[in-house]
């Protein structure tokens, strides 16, 4: 019972690393852009020829009779390293095999040319010191290809780790702007139809436009600012409808700008925020006003209120630090500002131009 089971293992045996060993994995130039930009480690270097120049140094007999072998090993020693940063390149099983196989009919090139030169006895003697340093660099060059392709791979792990916990973060982040204006908005539509107000068909025409336009949110990672200011329209029309009179609003996108991408949500928190702070906490209301538009490499982004203003010592609340977090992993060149409008704050939002 137990041939069988040797020799089926035997069998199903990959044996092919005996005669093309090397790394299955082969990355794509993307893979390699993305994953494989860490430089040559230049240490290498100094290590190989420091180790050579002191083997050369202290064997007397090569400086008594062999002395053109210092450039011809140093030259070796150059061209093993040549060959090595190519491997660092493009870390493949196919470029591992043809530098061993190029290697080997070197040495067999070497060893048949002593031969027919008369220098048999040279070649004897010699002959076990070559194959020591060609399974040497060999096995250095397929150790170091393998090192190279698990560091690529572990760093594109990492990179999609990194993308993933993005997209979470920004997906909860996005989230966290929903909870207490949909449930506000909720009980203010059930009081308003319990009552026959006719405010109610409104406002829900308004809040059905609004979680069709935010439902996107969750799907993507940027968006146009016409669909983040689709967004904005209806969710104020939402906070003037509940607020009446003490909420006003103005809208000034430049069509030019329209397309600009960003994370979503980020001007929705903007106007949010400058509502909770600027407006809600005033008897009378007041206004707030949006306005995008091109200023020379930039899109400027305003969200100004005519409120209170920042308070002594303020700080970012979970809303605008989740915003500035996002807007720098999807835009690291954008800024946020926020600053004294005299009256109120003004949070300006700056994006590159495409």
């Amino acid at each position: 019972m137990s041939s069988p089971s040797r020799l089926s293992r035997w069998l199903a045996t990959d044996w092919s690393q005996w005669l093309y060993p090397g790394p299955r994995r082969s990355f794509t130039p993307e893979e390699m852009a993305r994953g494989g930009s860490q430089p040559w480690p230049v240490n290498i270097d100094h290590y190989v020829y420091v180790n050579l120049i002191v083997l050369l140094a202290v064997n007397t007999s090569i400086q008594r009779q062999w002395v053109w072998v210092w450039p011809v090993v140093l030259g070796l020693g150059w061209a093993t390293l040549a060959v090595a940063r190519w491997l660092w390149r493009a870390p493949t099983s196919r470029r591992l095999n043809l530098a061993c196989w190029v290697v080997a009919l070197l040495v067999l090139a070497i060893a048949i040319g002593l031969i027919k030169t008369g220098m048999r006895d040279q070649m004897d003697a010699q002959f076990p010191l070559m194959l020591a340093i060609m399974t040497s660099v060999v096995s250095a060059w397929w150790l170091l290809t393998l090192f190279r392709v698990q560091q690529i791979s572990a760093r594109l792990r990492e990179l999609d780790e990194q993308d993933a916990a993005l997209r979470l973060s920004t997906r909860l982040a996005a989230a966290q702007i929903q909870p207490h204006f949909l449930f506000n908005t909720l009980a203010s539509l059930q009081h308003w139809v319990d009552t026959g107000d006719a405010r109610a068909a409104p406002l829900l025409r308004d809040f059905t436009g609004y979680l069709r336009a935010t439902l996107p949110m969750f799907e993507r990672e940027q968006q146009p600012l016409a669909d983040e200011m689709a967004m904005v329209q209806r969710y104020l029309a939402i906070m003037q409808a509940r607020l009446g009179k003490r909420l006003r609003y103005t809208l000034d996108v430049a069509p030019d700008v329209a397309a600009t991408e960003l994370p979503p949500g980020l001007v929705l928190t903007l106007v949010e925020n400058a509502i909770a702070h600027g407006i809600e906490p005033q008897l009378g209301g007041g206004h707030i006003t949006v306005r995008a538009a091109r200023d020379g490499t930039a899109v400027r982004i305003q969200v100004a209120d005519d409120g209170p203003g920042l308070a002594p010592g303020w700080r970012d609340g979970v809303g605008l630090a989740n915003t500035r977090r996002r807007l720098h992993h999807a835009q690291p060149l954008a800024t946020l500002a926020l600053t004294d409008h005299h009256p109120g704050c003004l949070a300006t939002l700056t994006l590159p131009c495409p």
